[in-house]
């Protein structure tokens, strides 16, 4: 097995790199998000990439972002030391095969990467779809049919927590607490706006109504795309 490290920690990488010695597992460092894809891109001899998500130049998340636009299917383990589940759940929707958090155990981090190799690099095109609207959640792409649209970040975010929830309609505190920030202290309000945004953008110019006012509530996206 030949393994490639994106870490920047030396502790972390000598442990390891000593550590996984022992299985007679090769080891291929590099401290920085720009140079671990390079070396994923240029090289098609690693058989599982261990990456870190904080990471200089590059985080572990645009790494991985890029090495899946760029259709590089290594599997992937994300080593770090965020254990909250939306940063998980944000691993696993760019594309992540497996999620180990920091301080770990040797042996589940072994017997994690065996079991990835023998699962293999495949291909994973999750791409979510409301009728002819769809979500690519691995490139943050949003299209009507072939009309590719642009969102802000917060636009995508919005829209693909309702996508996550077609036909269920999702109340505004739900999409409040799951998108902004736990410190935010505004209002629910600013969750009317960006709907408001996403309608302009995403059912105006094709005379559509993809999301649905619940009064009282909050929103419903239409499992058919409006």
């Amino acid at each position: 097995m030949r393994v490639l490290l994106v870490e920047d920690e030396p502790r972390i990488v000598d442990i390891v790199r000593r550590g996984l010695a022992v299985h007679h597992v090769a080891v291929d460092v590099r401290a920085d998000g720009v140079g671990g894809l390079r070396a994923a891109v240029e090289s098609d001899r690693y058989d599982v990439i261990v990456l870190d998500i904080m990471l200089p130049g590059l985080s572990g998340y645009d790494v991985l972002r890029r090495l899946r636009e760029l259709r590089v299917w290594t599997p992937v383990l994300m080593l770090t030391a965020k254990d909250g589940e939306y940063d998980e759940a944000d691993a696993f929707d760019l594309g992540a095969d497996d999620y180990l958090t920091k301080p770990f155990s040797f042996v589940v981090l072994v017997a994690r990467l065996r079991a990835l190799v023998r699962r293999g690099g495949r291909e994973r095109p999750a791409v979510m779809a409301a009728g002819d609207l769809t979500v690519d959640p691995a490139l943050r792409r949003v299209a009507r049919g072939e009309v590719e649209i642009g969102l802000t970040p917060r636009e995508y975010d919005v829209l693909e927590f309702l996508m996550r929830r077609k036909g269920e309609v999702v109340a505004k505190s739900d999409i409040l607490a799951g998108i902004w920030d736990a410190d935010y202290e505004g209002g629910e309000n600013v969750v009317e706006v960006y709907v408001r945004y996403l309608r302009r953008k995403l059912d105006e110019p094709f005379g559509r109504c993809a999301i649905r006012t619940v009064r009282t509530v909050g929103y419903a996206l239409d499992p058919a795309g409006g």
